[in-house]
């Protein structure tokens, strides 16, 4: 189980009891037991996903699948069936099948590189065989998919950002960490051809890919002015190294020339530095060549620039044409007045609603009068013939109640019982506000101590 060692296996995987049901071949009728068929489909098909994701790569096939699912000497015997199920499910697709399906002008540089395969392969594609062969590669489009957008993201953000065509071994380099080899970077680029990301073509013998551009729905094809473009930015490079080289001979030659000095070998130091002025008379020289070309493309990428904001003026000018067609001097002018005529009629209905409503058969100054004399009328003396309420306080004080009763007598008491009673009758007659404290016997009043 060595292959296994690149990928995590899931923690079941010891458990002796699940995996022998899990490495037991399927029913041949999945309605006799649809619980244990489903469970055993499901494991296999993440199983297979984590496996190529793990390993960096988009392509499977079953030979492949039996050496990295091995476990205690024994394979997995149902593979061919979960392979079977997810071509059916569209989960994976045979690998001469996508690359087919892309455009033509691929098949000029993939056929050796790709589609290179059994001759009997091709023949039971062609003639609809269900049966899946131990070396036939499938590929998984979920992997592929999501590989070509990480690809196209590390070259956006990588140096040949700038160059719109890329060789494809520098391609290769770009892509040794996300890729795990050459076929699984020639997938992605399947897909991103099929989704117009990318053009791929030869020139002179070599494989070259032009990415699109931000900005831009798909790539161009590839036209004379990119080829043009890409032959300098190789030119660039390959004057570059050799500058750096040069450099790096001339400076060997001089410290050659130091060691020589200080042996005593005089003659032999200046042959050395004889041979440093030459490496850096060629340094120059090609030092000049590169600074041309660098100018050169400073002037292409100049006018590319100034190409965008031509088109962006033009895109510009036709649009503002458009939007003006309909509109003169004339009908603004209009509009303005029309505009102010109907401000100055809002502002009359304005005042007018803000004046209020006014009866017509009314006089105000009528109505006026009527409203004064009601609040003259406001307070009246009596109401539905009552006696007016008393201002004053209604209870009577200690003084007024004292004032009304009559003198103590200041004769001698010889009068009798009934004549007290009498008189007391008549001072309650006479005297109706006051109310007599109730008198328990004529005897009391009679009484000193009282």
């Amino acid at each position: 189980m060595s292959n296994s060692a690149e990928i995590t296996l899931p923690l079941e995987w010891d458990d002796d009891e699940r995996m022998n049901f899990m490495f037991s071949d399927f029913k041949e009728n999945r309605d006799v037991n649809t619980t244990d068929w489903d469970s055993k489909m499901d494991f296999w098909t993440a199983l297979i996903v984590k496996s190529c994701k793990d390993r960096r790569t988009v392509c499977v096939n079953l030979q492949e699948l039996n050496k990295i699912f091995k476990r205690k000497e024994k394979s997995p015997l149902g593979l061919a069936t979960v392979i079977q199920s997810m071509a059916t499910c569209g989960k994976i697709q045979r690998e001469s099948e996508f690359a087919a399906n892309v455009d033509c002008g691929w098949l000029s540089w993939g056929v050796g590189l790709l589609l290179v395969k059994p001759l009997k392969w091709t023949f039971s594609a062609l003639l609809g065989s269900s049966r899946v062969h131990l070396e036939e590669s499938f590929v998984i489009i979920e992997l592929v998919k999501e590989k070509a957008a990480e690809l196209l993201r590390v070259y956006r953000s990588s140096e040949f950002s700038s160059c719109s065509i890329v060789s494809f071994q520098d391609l290769c380099t770009l892509s040794s960490n996300i890729c795990a080899d050459e076929g699984t970077l020639c997938m992605a680029l399947l897909q991103l051809q099929r989704d117009k990301q990318v053009m791929v073509s030869l020139h002179e013998g070599e494989k070259i890919v032009k990415f699109c551009l931000p900005g831009q729905d798909r790539v161009s094809a590839v036209s004379d002015v990119d080829i043009g473009i890409y032959q300098l930015q190789r030119s660039e490079k390959l004057l570059g190294e050799r500058v750096e080289k040069l450099g790096l001979e001339a400076d060997k030659c001089k410290e050659e020339a130091r060691i020589l000095l200080r042996e005593g070998k005089k003659s032999q130091a200046l042959r050395c530095l004889r041979g440093r002025k030459r490496v850096e008379k060629r340094a120059d020289n090609l030092f000049a060549k590169l600074e041309s070309i660098r100018e050169i493309l400073d002037r292409i990428a100049q006018s590319q620039s100034d190409k965008m904001v031509m088109q962006a003026y033009q895109a510009g000018v036709a649009a503002l044409r458009l939007s003006l067609k309909d509109v003169t001097v004339e009908r603004a002018e209009s509009l303005v007045d029309q505009i102010q005529e109907l401000c100055d009629t809002q502002d009359e209905v304005n005042q007018t609603i803000s004046s209020g409503v006014t009866a017509a058969d009314e006089d105000m100054d009528e109505l006026e009068e009527e409203l004064k004399s009601l609040l003259n009328d406001s307070k009246p003396d009596s109401v539905s013939g009552l006696p007016t309420v008393p201002a004053t306080n209604l209870q009577p004080s200690a003084e007024s109640i004292l004032s009304s009763l009559p003198d103590i007598p200041q004769r001698p008491l010889n009068i009798s019982t009934e004549q007290l009673e009498e008189e007391l009758n008549q001072l309650t007659l006479t005297d109706s506000g006051f109310q007599q404290k109730k008198l328990t016997s004529p005897a009391k009043i009679l009484d000193p101590a009282q």
